[in-house]
């Protein structure tokens, strides 16, 4: 692999798109390596989160992840006079790839709904689907169907909150009230999320997950939060077929999706789908995990495929 450097700032540029400020990071591709690779990144996300992840897609070409709009500290669509849905995501994402790749191949992988997103992109954008090598979902989903709720009353009810949290007056409360150290400690060692992470750590991992917790709801735009989480709580992107087979990386203990429920959807869309299980304790390793603990989300089988000479 070419030179890694260990702090992903030496990669981190800034993103102007279409009026909304950001930051993209891209990492150049390693030696005999042509292989692009772009990766998008799902809710509750930093660039610096994620930097374990593109250091292992690194070795096998360069590696590009964008802010997305009211993600990761970038300015929400609200700026321009627009909503967070997931078509205006799409047609974000296509504007960035026509941006970034002019006529290049890629391969895209979406971190959950990261994967929703591109998707939809794809369906939208049926040209751009010509020009991608690999696609692949890390916990990704493709229907509201997918989520695991005991009842539909508990989903519905989902629904209900993620709306009211949306409000504008909600969303404000939310972010100064609610989002600091002391609340956020007393409440996340109470929720399932919170629980099943607390297995695993100390006293000064768990310090320093909540500083970083902290870090990314105050990056992350409240209300977008909010108010995507409705959108992909009743989302179906099963209704246009696309002309590519995928790769479904997924937790094999998700809290949140039905794993086989998930296969059997992205059948419906996608040519073909291989699905991978990984061991983790939630849906995502830690927020923390470096490199080393993120490995799993690129499988060996995956890793074998990288490694062929991109045709």
């Amino acid at each position: 692999m070419a030179k890694a450097a260990q702090d992903p700032a030496d990669y981190i540029m800034p993103l102007n798109m279409n009026g909304l400020q950001g930051r993209m990071l891209h990492t150049p591709a390693p030696k005999n390596r042509n292989r692009e690779i772009l990766i998008v990144y799902g809710h509750h996300a930093l660039i610096e989160r994620w930097w374990g992840l593109v250091q292992n897609f690194a070795e096998y070409g360069a590696v590009t992840m964008p802010d997305m709009p009211g993600f990761g500290g970038m300015d929400s669509f609200s700026k321009i006079g627009q909503k967070p849905t997931i078509d205006n995501y799409a047609d974000y994402l296509a504007a960035f790839i026509k941006m970034q790749y002019k006529r290049r191949r890629v391969m895209i992988v979406g971190i959950s709904f990261g994967f929703v997103v591109a998707t939809r992109m794809l369906q939208r954008y049926p040209e751009l689907a010509k020009r991608v090598d690999l696609l692949v979902s890390i916990v990704g989903f493709m229907h509201r169907d997918d989520f695991v709720f005991t009842t539909p009353r508990k989903q519905r009810l989902y629904s209900v909150v993620a709306r009211f949290f949306a409000t504008r007056p909600m969303a404000f409360l939310i972010r100064y009230a609610f989002l600091n150290r002391l609340i956020l400690e007393k409440v996340y060692v109470r929720m399932p999320a919170g629980k099943r992470r607390l297995l695993e750590m100390d006293p000064e991992e768990f310090r320093l997950m909540l500083d970083f917790d902290l870090r990314l709801w105050h990056e992350n735009d409240v209300r977008t939060h909010w108010m995507t989480t409705g959108e992909f709580l009743k989302i179906d992107n099963c209704k246009v077929p696309i002309d590519l087979p995928s790769w479904h990386i997924a937790s094999r203990d998700d809290p949140y999706f039905n794993n086989q429920i998930v296969k059997e959807h992205m059948l419906v869309t996608f040519q073909d789908c291989q699905q991978v299980l990984f061991t983790a304790r939630a849906h995502t390793p830690s927020i923390l995990a470096g490199k080393k603990e993120l490995a799993v989300l690129l499988p060996r089988k995956l890793r074998t495929v990288l490694a062929k000479p991109r045709m």
